[in-house]
């Protein structure tokens, strides 16, 4: 029988409307530094507010998504309000991944470090053929 170690959890956030080989390549890379990740989806609201526009898919809908690569332990909703930090405080994770393009959140969190305790570590993956494979670019190219 395999003994298993401790517990290191990890959260990443992120929209995730339109599932991509970009975001397949993230939460891969989120895996490899940690026993469990739980994957914080952003509700509606949230992501009409950061990205001035509704997501095409609904919550629920791009969760089932993310769920579906079989990546994730978890899969949940992100906060409604921006910046107050209570996924954070009750999931407790020790790592959170961003991914090359959420930097104003990695600014945020930055700045609440000393709120967030249980974080010791952010890590930043780097684009996988970001100029080629982000939602944003993905949804003008199949509007065409």
């Amino acid at each position: 029988m395999k003994e298993e170690g401790p517990v290191r959890k990890v959260l990443v956030f992120g929209v995730f409307d339109g599932i991509h080989d970009g975001h397949r390549y993230f939460l891969r890379e989120a895996k490899k530094r940690g026993t469990h990740v739980t994957v914080v989806v952003a509700p509606d609201g949230a992501v009409l507010e950061l990205k001035e526009q509704k997501p095409s898919r609904t919550l629920a809908e791009r969760m089932r998504d993310v769920d579906a690569l079989g990546i994730a332990d978890r899969v949940i909703p992100g906060d409604t309000e921006a910046n107050s930090w209570g996924v954070i405080t009750r999931e407790e994770p020790a790592v959170i991944v961003l991914g090359y393009d959420q930097k104003n959140l990695k600014d945020a969190l930055m700045a609440a470090r000393d709120m967030l305790p249980s974080i010791e570590e952010l890590c930043e993956i780097d684009s996988f053929e970001g100029d080629r494979l982000h939602s944003s670019i993905l949804k003008k190219k199949n509007a065409k």
